[in-house]
C-alpha cells in the first residue's frame, strides 16, 4: 500500500504540475497505520500558498480532482476511461490545459469524453450524439473527425 501511494503521490505532484503550468501539491496520510488512514490533498497554485483542496475555487478543485485522477490511473493500466462531464467546471484555459494533457494520456488509453464542451469536440476523433427528426423520433449519430475533414 505504501509503496503504491509512494508512486501516487510522486504522479499527482507531476501532473499538477503539468496542468496549473506550476505549483505545487502534495498527498498526506492521515494517520500512521495506512490500513486507517485517510487521504488529505494539498495543493499551490503558481503565486498562491499551500492550502487543503477544501480551500480552492470549485474550477481550482475540479482541476486539482483531474490531475488526483490522472496520478491514479497512471498506478495502473487501463485500456478504458469513461469521464462524465469532467470538464464542466472548469474555465476555458483550465479546460484547454485539461484537454492537451488528455491528448498526451490517449496515446496510452481510449477515453471516452461525455461533454457540451465545443473546444473538447473539435479535438475528439469520433462524435456520437443524439438528435431528433422533424416527427420527434430519436436516432444516433455519428461522425468518425479525420474522415469528415479529409
Amino acid at each position: 500500500l505504501l509503496e503504491i501511494f509512494d508512486q501516487l503521490r510522486d504522479n499527482f505532484r507531476f501532473i499538477f504540475q503539468q496542468l496549473f503550468a506550476g505549483g505545487q501539491a502534495d498527498l498526506k496520510l492521515t494517520s500512521d497505520d495506512p490500513n486507517e488512514a485517510g487521504l488529505e490533498i494539498f495543493a499551490q497554485l503558481p503565486g498562491k500558498k499551500m492550502q487543503p483542496l477544501t480551500l480552492l475555487s470549485g474550477g481550482e478543485r475540479a482541476l486539482t480532482a483531474i490531475a488526483f485522477l490522472f496520478a491514479l490511473l497512471r498506478c495502473g493500466s487501463s485500456t478504458l476511461c469513461v469521464l462524465d462531464e469532467i470538464d464542466a467546471p472548469l474555465d476555458e484555459v483550465n479546460a484547454e490545459r485539461f484537454l492537451c494533457y488528455l491528448e498526451e494520456l490517449a496515446q496510452e488509453t481510449q477515453f471516452i469524453l461525455v461533454t457540451h464542451r465545443k473546444q473538447a469536440m473539435i479535438r475528439a476523433q469520433a462524435l456520437y450524439g443524439l438528435a431528433m427528426t422533424p416527427g420527434g423520433v430519436t436516432s444516433l449519430v455519428s461522425v468518425d473527425m479525420k474522415q469528415a475533414a479529409g
